[in-house]
């Protein structure tokens, strides 16, 4: 919806509340999206939260609790008494509902818990961790014994109270729950009413183990083009679904969180515009100051230096472009190595062929920019001599930083760390100094010579 829209409602509504016209307000919200809905509530104050939520539908208000974000939907849920939020929480679908109970107070979620009409859906899912599949599925799904027929699976499905998102497929068991298989259900729809599901039932099944990391879920959903991955226990009972809305949650998540450790920050728990200026600084602190550190190494080896660099001044003048090169392809490799890591185009046992195909576009790359480097140092009035040894030094320092880039996210994941967290600072750091060795070495040996 347009943001202007959304704007001018969000005024409207905070009019309306101001003059004590929950009503009114109401009236409002409800000519939104879901999502559109969840944006206006949480730029409301906390109060007007309060005011408005219990006096909604406990549907329309488990949809908003859904849509936001979830360190807003618990704080706002925190605020509402058990047996209210029991009713919206009961709305909700169970995945979404055991999110935000287990973001909860656990005395608050225990009593909402005894304060809902069906808490079966939800306690099995409370019992897993956020960044599995068990914590990722749902309990609300299709499954049905394999030697019922399509005529019974039809009305059954009639009489299922669709709380989660429809799919296109559902699930066979055995006696003892175990999966069997994943059926079309317009397979169902056009086949005779009296063939049992397993006669036309996939027995060759992708699957989820509960304990599974939520990005290989995502890898295999993302890689097979599944709508939905059943998740079996440890003895292939069948325990939920994790269907593809799901999905595009975890990989905007793990994308933030990739793109933010890329530049060197600890992930933000919340929106940005939410965040305090407090918990921001502490994030960045870490890096910038490991940084701050070893930029002294830097200096150290500048201070190596002095001598050549007091009787030849005019190296100074090429020492930014030269750092800012390396930095920059270094970065090109890193970003590129650890997207590969992420999407499974490249694991860690292709690390030979990694470094040398980084090492040949390395070469290209340098020697391309040295063509380009050699007239335009010549253009400030430098001696070919010079201009030989920023060209030089620049295949050099492309070449260093390309094989940095590639080998560090690789030995990040080799050990157990994530390469978003650590290649970059790392990286730049290394780039900075070998670089300036490589630059002052090569001018030593030319310029002397």
């Amino acid at each position: 919806m347009d943001l202007d829209i959304i704007d001018r409602t969000l005024w409207q509504v905070r009019e309306l509340l101001t003059n004590d016209n929950v009503a009114g307000a109401i009236y409002l919200i409800k000519g939104l999206l879901p999502a559109d809905q969840a944006d206006v509530f949480e730029d409301l104050a906390p109060e007007q939260q309060q005011a408005l939520l219990p006096e909604m539908d406990p549907d329309e208000a488990a949809d908003i609790l859904e849509e936001m974000e979830d360190e807003a939907a618990s704080d706002l849920a925190s605020q509402i008494a058990p047996e209210m939020l029991a009713y919206i929480v009961d709305e909700m679908e169970p995945d979404e509902a055991a999110d935000l109970l287990g973001d909860l107070d656990p005395a608050l979620s225990q009593a909402t818990l005894a304060a809902m009409a069906e808490p079966e859906d939800v306690r099995p899912l409370l019992l897993h961790p956020d960044e599995t599949a068990g914590g990722l599925m749902t309990s609300e799904y299709l499954a049905y014994p394999q030697q019922m027929r399509a005529g019974q699976v039809l009305a059954a499905i009639r009489q299922w109270p669709v709380r989660g998102h429809d799919s296109a497929y559902l699930f066979t068991v055995d006696r003892e729950g175990r999966l069997a298989g994943a059926v079309n259900l317009f397979d169902v729809l056009r086949t005779d009413p009296q063939m049992p599901l397993s006669a036309m039932m996939d027995r060759d099944v992708l699957k989820a183990r509960v304990d599974d990391d939520q990005e290989v879920v995502a890898r295999l959903m993302s890689r097979y083009g599944l709508a939905a991955v059943p998740v079996v226990d440890a003895d292939d009972r069948l325990v939920g679904v994790i269907t593809v809305d799901d999905l595009v949650e975890v990989l905007e998540d793990e994308a933030t969180e990739d793109i933010q450790r890329i530049a060197g920050t600890s992930p933000l728990e919340q929106p940005y515009l939410d965040a305090g200026i407090t918990s921001m600084a502490w994030k960045r602190m870490g890096w910038l100051l490991f940084l701050f550190f070893t930029a002294l190494l830097t200096g150290s080896v500048i201070s190596r230096y002095e001598g050549l660099l007091s009787s030849h001044v005019i190296l100074t003048v090429f020492l930014p472009l030269l750092i800012g090169t390396g930095g920059n392809a270094g970065s090109q490799t890193t970003a590129t190595v650890i997207r590969a890591l992420a999407v499974g185009d490249v694991a860690l046992y292709d690390f030979p062929r990694v470094l040398w195909r980084e090492m040949r576009t390395a070469i290209v790359l340098g020697v391309s920019m040295a063509a380009l480097a050699f007239p335009a140092v010549l253009l400030w009035g430098t001696s070919p001599i010079m201009a030989g040894v920023v060209a030089l030094s620049t295949i050099g320092i492309v070449i260093w930083a390309n094989s940095v880039g590639s080998l560090l996210p690789l030995v990040a994941a080799k050990v157990g760390i994530d390469p978003a967290l650590v290649s970059a600072p790392l990286m730049s750091t290394l780039v900075d100094a070998v670089g300036l060795l490589i630059y002052f070495n090569i001018a030593a040996l030319l310029l002397r010579a």
